[in-house]
């Protein structure tokens, strides 16, 4: 069975710093691209980063600057390590894959991890 499994959420204060990981599991050929996503309460999902197996990023204006997304081939895993978090961070995390296993290339998903950042 292919799944994502995520972790590394939490509360942290203003001004602190969290990383994220994902890992891919299952048999697996190829993953391309990984990113993170995430929801607040009453808003839509939105992207926050991504990295194509090229080693390419794109992020949300909002979060330039302060989170960086990296990947480890080897461990199938995605990391988003968030620096000088704000309030308006807060939200469920999302990993997000497409991966070509068994049954070709398709999109997954992860259960969401909760990050909540305090004034």
């Amino acid at each position: 069975q292919v799944q994502l499994v995520e972790s590394g959420g939490g509360l942290v204060q203003a001004g602190g710093s969290l990383r994220l990981s994902c890992a891919a599991s299952g048999r697996i050929f190829r993953i391309d691209p990984m990113g993170w996503f995430r929801q607040a309460p009453g808003n839509q999902r939105e992207l926050v980063a991504i990295i194509s197996a090229g080693g390419g990023s794109e992020y949300l204006d909002s979060v330039k600057g302060r989170f960086s997304i990296s990947r480890d081939d080897a461990k199938n895993t995605v990391y988003l390590l968030m620096d000088n978090l704000e309030p308006e961070d807060t939200a469920v995390y999302y990993c997000n894959a497409r991966m070509w296993t068994m049954s070709g290339w398709n999109e997954y998903w992860g259960q969401g991890t909760q990050v909540t950042v305090s004034s």
